[in-house]
């Protein structure tokens, strides 16, 4: 009876057994270490300027392939964005920094903010890209800054067009050209750099002085120069030149409000009368990311993103196998000889030519 008695209270509890959810004391480590997906992205974090701008679905595309995360910081003009780098490179905000150009290299280096890459894209960029042989910064796109004038506005008055700065200080051509403060204007800066490469220190002040003679419109910055006083755009205003972009007719068709068969603007393109902006990326010291930072390095070099520029950012690309839009091939234009100066010379004495251009052009 006994031994019946055990065998029942055995079968009773196993099937009590069954019923229980079994648990597990977990190891220490189990109990301390939050679980991780495998398939989390990482963030890699990009500095740019304001006027960065990408198609979203190639930097999708990107992040697909590397499984990554990228978070563009946008941080004001090319100057501010730089300062922004250099003030933080203690303690890095981003991984990669594109955006600094040609009027600005030889500070970034001489800060000492990034680190060496010799993307194997290198070999699709012809040399005169190339400013930096320590490979920190890597040249991504370029665009002319050059005098744009307005078509109609020529041919109604049948007025030459110039062909070199020296006409712009000619009487016929008095009141007709806008320019911007090269204070607080990155164009403005750019043609600031072309009469001094044009006239050399010693002359580049009398050349401007004519001009304010010749009654030069000054404005503070490329919104206002381009779309209230220059004569070609929305704005309608009264001058018919403007500094701006050898891109600028480009847009101007691509942007037109009715399709147009031919650009209304054009750009004056002679010798030494553009300067040309080159811009760069670069792999910010003290990364975290370095592997992806130079995936995407190469990503801004390749293809796919240099064909994706000329419409986003109005630049041409570096890359020699890259194909421009139809826009670009038809309206926009590329100096054959512009103006050059050393970006380290710029760096010295960039200050120094403002306020000097300040006191004879605004004072």
């Amino acid at each position: 009876m006994i031994r019946k008695l055990w065998v029942w209270l055995m079968v009773l509890m196993m099937a009590l057994g069954a019923c229980v959810p079994q648990t597990t004391t977990p190891t220490p480590a189990q109990a301390t270490t939050p679980a991780v997906s495998a398939s989390q992205p990482v963030e890699l974090r990009v500095m740019t300027h304001d006027s960065f701008a990408v198609s979203e679905e190639i930097v999708r595309a990107f992040e697909a392939e590397h499984r990554a995360k990228v978070t563009f910081i946008k941080s004001g003009d090319t100057g501010a964005a730089l300062n922004r780098a250099i003030l933080t490179r203690e303690n890095p905000q981003a991984d990669v920094f594109y955006g600094v150009d040609n009027t600005f290299l030889s500070r970034a280096l001489d800060e000492d903010i990034f680190e060496p890459y010799a993307s194997p894209l290198l070999e699709k960029i012809p040399a005169s890209f190339k400013l930096d042989s320590s490979n920190r910064a890597l040249p991504v796109d370029y665009g002319d800054v050059c005098i744009n004038y307005d078509k109609a506005y020529f041919a109604e008055k049948n007025l030459p067009i110039p062909q070199s700065l020296e006409d712009l200080t000619k009487p016929e051509y008095r009141g007709l050209l806008v320019v911007e403060n090269p204070a607080t204007s990155s164009p403005g800066l750019a043609f600031l750099f072309a009469t001094i490469a044009h006239f050399g220190e010693e002359g580049y002040l009398d050349y401007w002085k004519a001009l304010r003679a010749n009654d030069v419109v000054v404005a503070s910055d490329w919104e206002s120069a381009y779309y209230t006083y220059f004569s070609a755009s929305s704005g309608k205003g009264p001058q018919p030149m403007v500094v701006s972009y050898a891109s600028s007719p480009a847009a101007e068709v691509i942007f037109a409000e009715q399709p147009l068969s031919d650009a209304p603007t054009a750009s004056l393109t002679g010798a030494g009368m553009c300067y040309r902006q080159i811009e760069f990326v670069g792999i910010l010291k003290g990364t975290p990311q370095r592997k992806l930072a130079e995936a995407f390095v190469d990503f801004m070099l390749g293809k796919t993103f240099q064909e994706d520029m000329p419409l986003q950012m109005f630049v041409f690309p570096v890359n020699s196998e890259a194909t421009l839009p139809e826009a670009f091939t038809r309206y926009a234009q590329v100096a054959e000889q512009p103006a050059a100066l050393d970006s380290a010379v710029i760096a010295a004495k960039r200050e120094a030519w403002i306020q000097a251009w300040t006191e004879a052009v605004l004072r």
